[in-house]
């Protein structure tokens, strides 16, 4: 994972390249509205899945629900590195395994637009 001037460049390896049928995902930086590390894979999982193979342990591509579309490249063994997005961006949320997750998390945290709102919660806080 890369920042190119105003994108978030994901690339993916070749397996998860082969199961989403996309070498490279794009992101704007200004869509950026969260991002954080979840140790346990299957729950950035959300929506039902659409495009891509699903895998116990291996998931890559598409998948699809209230929020928007997702797309996810995580395995099992690894963490997952979670960004949500705002409109601009072609996808509400993007989670991928990445070799330090953590390191990752904060060099993104800082690219966060400072007017940028936050995301709703799938929890609603309504009284």
């Amino acid at each position: 994972m890369t920042v190119e001037e105003t994108e978030i460049v994901v690339r993916l390896g070749l397996r998860e390249a082969l199961a989403a049928r996309r070498r490279t995902v794009r992101l704007p930086v200004s869509a950026l509205r969260d991002v954080g590390v979840e140790n346990s894979w299957w729950r950035v999982l959300r929506g039902e899945a659409a495009r891509g193979v699903w895998l116990p342990g291996r998931c890559a591509g598409e998948r699809r629900g209230p929020a928007g579309t997702d797309f996810v490249a995580v395995r099992a063994e690894t963490p997952a590195l979670q960004m949500d997005l705002g409109p601009a961006s072609p996808y509400a949320r993007v989670a991928v395994s990445v070799p330090d997750p953590e390191r990752t998390e904060r060099a993104l945290r800082g690219l966060i637009p400072e007017d940028a709102v936050e995301p709703p919660t799938e929890e609603s806080d309504t009284p």
